[in-house]
This record gives C-alpha cells, structure tokens and sequence, in this order.
C-alpha cells in the first residue's frame, strides 16, 4: 500500500510540473494617494448617466514595481471570471508573430500572397501582391474602409479578404481593421498546423502561469482580432511581461528585440472608423485624443511615456516604463475619449 502510495505521488508531482504555475501575483500595499485616487475614479465612472451613454467598471489592477499594489472588481464581476477582451487580442496575436519570426517561420517582409497561393484572385493586383506581415501589423494593409467579413463574396474568410479591393499603396495609409489580424492568425496556423491559442500555449500561456484561455475561432482560426477571455490577473501578467522586456521570472519569454518593435510608434493613427484626412475637420488631434498619438503592431501609444492593449468598450493593458507601473481596466463602456479623459485624470498622476 505504501509504495502505491508513493507511486501515486510521484505521478502527481510529475503531472504538477508539466501543468502552467498559477501562483498569484506578489502583492503590494497600495499608497493612501492611490487608494483615494482608485475611490475618486469609480465615483467619477458612476456619475456617467447610465443608458446609452454609460461607463460600468467590471475590475482594475495596479502593478507598481512588479507587485500588485490595488485590485478591485465591481458589477458583480470577479478575480476568477475570465472578460472578453476584445480587441486586446489582437496584442497576442502580434506577439504570436514575434515567436515565429523568433523560430525562422516567417518575417516581417514576407508577403501575404505566399501563404495562400491557393486562395488568390483571378487577377492579383500590385496593390494585393505588396501587401506584408509587417502592413498587417500595423493596420496599413492598404484598404480604403475597414473590412467587414459580411461584405465578403466568399464565404471562406481568408479568401474574401484576398478578393477585397486594395486602394492604396500597402504601409501608407491606416485604416483599423480587425479582420487584417485574422490574416495574421491564419498565417500561425498556415504555417503551424495548429490554431494561434494552442500554438501559444507553451510559448506563452504557460511560462506565463495562465491557465490556456478560451479563444473564439472562425474556420478554425482563431479570431486574432477579438475573441480572446481573460481573467483581469492574466492581463496584468502579460502587461508586466512586457514592461520587464519580455522577461517573466528571470526567464526571456518573449523576445526583447520583438518587445521593444511591437511597443514602439510605427504610423500615424486616429480612432477606428475615423480616416486620417477627416481628423483635422472633427477636431481630433494628438493632444486631445489617445487615439491619434500612433500605432504599434497591434497595440497603441500612450500619453505619459507609454503604451497600451487596447479592446472595445473600455479593456485595457497599460504599460508606463518611466512610472514602472501596469494599470488594467475591464469595463463595459460605450464612451471612449471621456473615458480616458477620467483615466487620466485620477490615476494616471498616482501611478
């Protein structure tokens, strides 16, 4: 019995070992500074008139010097609740295409069109041939509108994008487009035989102690764009990641150079269903919208020295190298600017 026993617990410990770490986070003591500030901006996001015009906070997570320092959760949300992410996803996806320019699958300037040649139109414009790994990245893949999948022809979605009319001259213009990092989604999986979520979950998930998180897929890719569940602690994990240069436990997780080529400006940016040249007649510009101070691959600059994963309806990863910190914020929201502008108001300073 005894050495049942013992069997059984070496299989354990052997199954522990091959299974993510999901010890939390260390922890902090919070500032009174911040505790007041953290108090100060949820009364400020309750005070939006509730309806259409609406600001709900679901959770917040400050991370000052590595350790977690204030974490709250609201609206009957909690630490072990998995949030859609939205457009966040489209930050690991970028960071999916750094692993595989690390292993030699690709690079930057390799072309779309050499990945589906099986896809392709009839004819092939210049405009489609041009287009790059890097062009997807950074949302100048060339199309004059956002591509939206409904107004493809095929219902085949990695088709329907090839066969969309490519207006401008690829890496020129900007235009927001979530399908574009689909694209880049189903390149991992053209190039790996796996979906990007499986893909990821030795390179990222688990040195990252995140437990393998749901990812919605299309065709059987995953979404790339949105479609990711995190828990608000899984964010700030990979927020952290990157503040230390990819860097998780005095382990390289994600390459350095890629940290620092994902997080930095690329091209001129403004808010998604907003063109460029609209930009000076609504009045936007880079002192008053966060929108429009530029774009990363797949992530946004920041006010204040940093930058950030961005998701519709208020989730965010920010990340400020000078301040040491990583703010994230999940929220249900349909105001963007003022939201920001409360952000930035109450705890940006404290930070």
């Amino acid at each position: 019995m005894k050495k049942v026993i013992l069997l059984l617990l070496a299989v354990a410990a052997v199954l522990a070992g091959c299974q993510p770490q999901s010890d939390a986070l260390p922890r902090g003591k919070a500032s009174a500074e911040l505790t007041a500030a953290v108090d100060a901006f949820h009364e400020a996001t309750e005070t939006v008139p509730q309806g259409r015009d609406h600001i709900t906070l679901h959770s917040i997570m400050v991370l000052k010097h590595g350790k977690v320092v204030e974490e709250r959760w609201y609206n009957g949300e909690s630490a072990e609740k998995p949030h859609t992410m939205w457009s966040v996803s489209k930050t690991f996806t970028a960071t999916a295409i750094g692993f595989a320019i690390e292993e030699g699958l690709l690079t930057l300037d390799d072309k779309l069109v050499s990945f589906f040649p099986d896809k392709l139109p009839a004819q092939v414009s210049d405009n489609l041939a041009a287009i790059t790994v890097r062009d997807l990245l950074t949302m100048t893949c060339g199309h004059d509108v956002a591509i939206n999948f409904n107004t493809f022809q095929s219902d085949d979605w990695v088709r329907g994008f090839l066969e969309f009319p490519v207006t401008h001259t690829p890496g020129s213009y900007f235009v927001y487009n979530s399908v574009g990092t689909y694209m880049l989604s189903a390149i991992i999986t053209k190039l790996t035989g796996q979906v990007m979520n499986d893909w990821l979950d030795s390179r990222l998930w688990q040195p990252l102690g995140i437990q393998k998180p749901e990812w919605d897929d299309v065709q059987g890719i995953s979404c790339g764009g949105w479609g990711l569940h995190l828990k608000t602690e899984d964010m700030a994990r990979m927020g952290q990641c990157l503040l230390q240069g990819g860097k998780w436990n005095g382990k390289q997780v994600i390459p350095s150079d890629w940290v620092k080529e994902m997080t930095t400006y690329k091209v001129e940016s403004g808010p998604a269903g907003t063109r460029l040249e609209d930009m000076p007649r609504l009045g936007i510009t880079k002192d008053n919208n966060e929108w429009a101070k530029g774009y990363c691959y797949q992530m946004w600059i920041c006010s204040d020295g940093g930058y950030r994963a961005d998701g519709a309806n208020g989730q965010y990863i920010m990340v400020f190298p000078e301040k040491d910190a990583v703010l994230v914020l999940t929220t249900d929201s349909n105001q963007y600017q003022p939201y920001m502008d409360i952000i930035w108001k109450y705890l940006i300073p404290v930070l």
